[in-house]
């Protein structure tokens, strides 16, 4: 039997441990780039004719000092021209396709990898956003994938360019002066040693910068959906005193790594610059004792000069793919954590239509991260289609923990949950889903309009049926009397609307959802007396021939349900009507009888509202 372990990354094949903090980390977006051969052939056929042009340019450099100069012939210089300006010609035409076919072959990766990361996201189980900040997981999809951008679409053309410029350099000043070119061919592991050295420096730097940076990001999203509780608190220095020190670190770790990127940039410019002083002055003496020509001594000259730019080039650029490793890294981290919670291979089928008989069976759960506190223990109950049940006790008694494994959004440690007879664990979470409605305490509102959060109940809902599904749980006055109505901006999280408006916003979807069971935590908990009558006919009229689960405390929604079940520390402690409950006397006799002065007014105590939930 599986148990209920948080989602944990697994490498799939890609030595995703082995390969972490290594440049070899950036092979794993071929896959991205794959799809896209065709962009890629011409990007590297229009880089090749680029780099093929400038190499040109050597030769033609050597042939106008020996020739042109020596002959003192002015038809030859319009030739050289001519032939400048087509070679210019080619390479501005091949530095154009390079640029445009790179620059959307980096857009169109970035594009699909942030489809695939916040898709896979959406599937990650509760566990996961228990031990993860969801800042964390934005500045992956966000600042990481614009790194790999970067990258894609620029620097991997760039230093691709330079390896064939240094490459074809290094061949053309074989040909032009073998001697000269044993001395550079000294210089080039002098000047690639650093590279390597402070190249690794570099990259450790990148990632804790990205790491603070990601820290940040997560601190703002926070604080940025709690203003009011900080402006409430008065909070506001504390909380802009500590988001300073999370910047200031964050600062502190680009300026280490800037710094280390250019200590490397000062140290190859030093070293390509001094050898190539070296070079020009050996060469000279060559020139003088005529084992070389002076145009060959400039052709030299040019290739040395293009050998040092692109090496300066690709340590430049080393450091963009250092930061894109670290990238890279965390993107494919994210990627290989597996839900806890997915379909089986052959799941089974669920019933149809939906009876709503649901049983719990000697139920064991622990939190993910709460592994040493049981939510439930022993937890056994069984729903009848149709029963109307109220799950009631103190504080952590369990009662939104038998929601969450009903949801399944966790599977238990021990012990089984069936739907219709149909083990959860054995069918699909989605087709299970589809037969529950929700009305949580605290609902969530989508940044839309009140149309398509309603339309959350039930995707393909037509006009009508968001209206129906509104009239019947009071909502459509409100909404009506919005600017646009129905298709009015709530504002992010439904800040437009009162606490009493949004549940029964969340009570429509429930409505248009038309589940088998529906599950109401607390559902009329933020309503106004008036709006409560009006919500709770509508609710009367959902529950009719549906199996009900209710976690309330007010009084009267208890008195009203076919079976009350008392926990207590994760168990079944007691079930019976209210007048056998009473009779019984225990626990809920005195959450009853505390509900009942609290009724009246006459008990301020903390604990008179004992029987709200959690």
């Amino acid at each position: 039997m599986s148990s209920a372990s948080p989602s944990t990354p697994t490498a799939e094949g890609d030595g995703l441990g082995p390969a972490k903090g290594r440049l070899a980390a950036l092979g794993r977006l071929w896959r991205y780039i794959a799809p896209y051969k065709l962009a890629v052939a011409g990007a590297a056929l229009a880089l090749t004719v680029a780099a093929l042009t400038v190499l040109t340019m050597g030769v033609g450099l050597r042939l106008l000092v020996d020739e042109g100069f020596t002959s003192g012939e002015a038809g030859l210089l319009d030739r050289a021209l001519i032939g400048l300006l087509v070679v210019i010609v080619i390479l501005t035409a091949a530095t154009y396709a390079r640029y445009s076919l790179v620059s959307w072959l980096g857009e169109r990766v970035v594009a699909d990898l942030r489809k695939q990361v916040f898709a896979h996201a959406l599937t990650l189980d509760p566990a996961f956003f228990e031990t993860t900040r969801v800042g964390d997981v934005m500045s992956r999809i966000s600042t990481d994938t614009t790194l790999l951008q970067v990258v894609i679409g620029s620097s991997a053309s760039v230093a691709m360019r330079n390896v064939l410029l240094l490459t074809g350099g290094l061949v053309m000043l074989a040909v032009t002066s073998p001697q000269l070119t044993l001395m550079v061919v000294v210089f080039v592991p002098v000047v690639v040693a650093p590279i390597v050295l402070i190249g690794r420096r570099v990259r450790r730097l990148s990632r804790t910068s990205q790491d603070r940076v990601a820290d940040v990001g997560a601190h703002v999203e926070e604080s940025l959906n709690a203003t009011r509780t900080i402006q409430a608190f008065c909070h506001e220095d504390a909380d802009r005193a500590q988001f300073d020190i999370q910047v200031e670190g964050a600062f502190g770790a680009a300026v280490r790594r800037v710094r280390a990127r250019a200590a490397l940039t000062a140290v190859v410019i030093l070293l390509v610059f001094g050898g190539i002083g070296i070079i020009l002055w050996m060469g000279g003496h060559d020139v003088l004792a005529g084992r070389i020509t002076a145009g060959e001594l400039s052709a030299f000259i040019f290739y040395a000069a293009l050998v040092a730019g692109a090496t300066g080039a690709i340590s430049e650029v080393v450091g963009d793919l250092q930061r894109a490793a670290g990238a890279t890294e965390r993107l494919t981290e994210l990627l290989a954590v597996r839900p806890a919670i997915a379909a089986p291979a052959d799941p089974v089928a669920m019933p149809v239509p939906a009876r709503g008989e649901v049983a719990f069976d000697n139920l064991t759960f622990h939190y993910p991260a709460r592994p040493d506190t049981a939510a439930l223990k022993d937890f056994s109950l069984t729903i009848r289609s149709g029963e109307k049940v109220a799950l009631v006790g103190p504080s952590g008694a369990g009662k939104s923990t038998v929601f969450q494994l009903l949801l399944r959004f966790y599977d238990p440690q021990a012990g089984r949950i069936t739907f219709d007879g149909v083990e959860l664990r054995a069918a699909d979470p989605k087709d299970l889903r589809t037969r529950i409605g929700l009305v949580p305490q605290d609902p969530v509102i989508f940044s839309a309009s009140g149309a398509d959060n309603l339309r959350y109940g039930k995707m393909d809902a037509t006009d009508a049926e968001i209206r129906a599904a509104a009239e019947a749980a009071a909502a459509d006055r409100f909404l009506d009397a919005l600017p646009d109505g129905f298709d009015t901006f709530l504002g992010e999280k439904g800040v437009r609307l009162s606490g009493g408006e949004r549940q029964r916003i969340a009570i429509a979807r429930a409505i248009l959802r038309d589940p088998a069971v529906l599950l109401l935590d607390e559902a009329t908990s933020a309503l106004d007396s008036e709006s409560e009558a009006l919500v709770q006919g509508a609710l009367e009229r959902l529950m009719t021939g549906r199996t009900t689960l209710i976690i309330a405390h007010r009084l009267a929604t208890v008195l009203e349900a076919d079976r009350i079940v008392v926990l207590d520390e994760g168990r079944n402690i007691a079930q019976g009507t209210h007048d056998q409950l009473m009779a019984q006397g225990g626990l809920y006799a005195r959450l009853a009888e505390l509900q009942f002065d609290q009724d009246r007014g006459r008990d301020p105590r903390p604990g008179a509202a004992a029987l709200s939930a959690r």
